[in-house]
C-alpha cells in the first residue's frame, strides 16, 4: 500500500496484479511497459540488508526454499524481458522513508 500510495503521489497510473504476465507484478504500467514487485527482504534475499536473515532451525529447508525464490524471480524477470516488459524491484526495506521511496520510484519508473 506505501508503494501504491506513493505512486500514485507522483502521478502514475497503474494496474494491480496482472496475471497475465509472469510473476504477477504487484503494479504494472502498462504505457511504459514496466512492471514492478514489492519484494520482501527475508523472502527474496535483498543482498546485505538486516532484514535478510536465515532462521537457526532447518537452515537446509530454509535455504532450499530461499534458493527457490531467488531463482523464481530471476526467471520471471528474464520471462518478462523477452515479452517486452522492464521488471522493477523495489525491496521491503526501501520502503520505510515515503520521500526516499517517491525518489526511488522517479528514478526507476519516471525517469
Amino acid at each position: 500500500m506505501l508503494v501504491r500510495r506513493a505512486a500514485h503521489a507522483l502521478g502514475l497510473r497503474f494496474r494491480l496484479h496482472r496475471r497475465d504476465l509472469p510473476g504477477t507484478p504487484d503494479l504494472v504500467f502498462p504505457g511504459r511497459r514496466i512492471a514492478l514487485f514489492v519484494h520482501g527482504c527475508f523472502w527474496h534475499r535483498h543482498p546485505e540488508c538486516r532484514f535478510t536473515s536465515t532462521p537457526k532451525m532447518r537452515t537446509e529447508f530454509w535455504q532450499a526454499k530461499f534458493d527457490g525464490n531467488v531463482t523464481r524471480d530471476a526467471r520471471q524477470q528474464e520471462e518478462l524481458a523477452a515479452q517486452g516488459w522492464n521488471a522493477v524491484v523495489i525491496c521491503e526495506c526501501e520502503t520505510r522513508d515515503q520521500d526516499s521511496l517517491r525518489e526511488i520510484l522517479r528514478e526507476r519508473i519516471i525517469e
